[in-house]
C-alpha cells in the first residue's frame, strides 16, 4: 500500500520539493525518484558483490603480468632472468600476492553464485552465510598457497 501523498495535498506536497528527490509518475502518483545510500543499511552481500567485481577488474590487470611473463620467456634467457628480477622483488611478489587474492576470491564467490543458480541459498541469511564462507575459503586459500611457496623455499623475501 502506498503511503506516499497525493499530487494537490498542500499539507505535505512533495512536488513543491526543490531537491527533486521526487517524481510524478504517469499515473499521477508521487514516488522517490531513487533510493538514497542513506536509505539502504550496509550487509556483507554488497560487500561480495563489490569485492568480486574488484576481483574481475584485477585478474584483468594480472593477465597483463602473466602475458608479459610470457613474452619475456619467448624474447630469450635475459629478458626471462630480468622480468623473474622485478617479479621476484618484494613489490613483485606483492603484486603476485594481490593477483592471488583477486583469483581465490573471484573462484570463491563464482562458487557461491553457482549455489544461488541452482536456487539455493537465497533468504538474506543464507545469502550473507555464503558470502562469509567465499571471503573465509579465499583467505584460507590465499594463506595455504602463500604459506606452501615460502615454505618449499621457491619464494623468498
Amino acid at each position: 500500500m502506498s503511503t506516499s501523498p497525493l499530487p494537490g495535498d498542500s499539507s505535505n506536497d512533495p512536488t513543491d520539493d526543490q531537491t527533486g528527490r521526487f517524481v510524478v509518475q504517469p499515473n499521477g502518483r508521487v514516488r522517490p525518484l531513487s533510493p538514497h545510500l542513506q536509505v539502504w543499511r550496509f550487509h556483507i552481500t554488497m560487500l561480495g558483490s563489490i569485492l568480486n567485481r574488484f576481483a574481475a577488474g584485477a585478474l584483468s590487470v594480472g593477465a597483463l603480468f602473466v602475458a608479459a611473463w610470457l613474452a619475456a620467456l619467448a624474447f630469450g634467457a635475459d629478458a626471462y632472468a630480468a622480468y623473474a628480477g622485478i617479479m621476484g622483488s618484494p613489490v613483485g611478489l606483492l603484486v603476485w600476492f594481490g593477483v592471488t587474492c583477486a583469483a581465490a576470491y573471484h573462484f570463491t564467490a563464482g562458487l557461491r553464485h553457482l549455489v544461488w543458480d541452482l536456487g539455493e541459498g537465497l533468504t538474506p541469511r543464507a545469502a550473507e552465510t555464503w558470502t562469509w564462507v567465499s571471503l573465509a575459503a579465499a583467505l584460507v586459500i590465499v594463506l595455504a598457497f602463500w604459506g606452501a611457496l615460502f615454505a618449499s623455499g621457491k619464494v623468498v623475501l
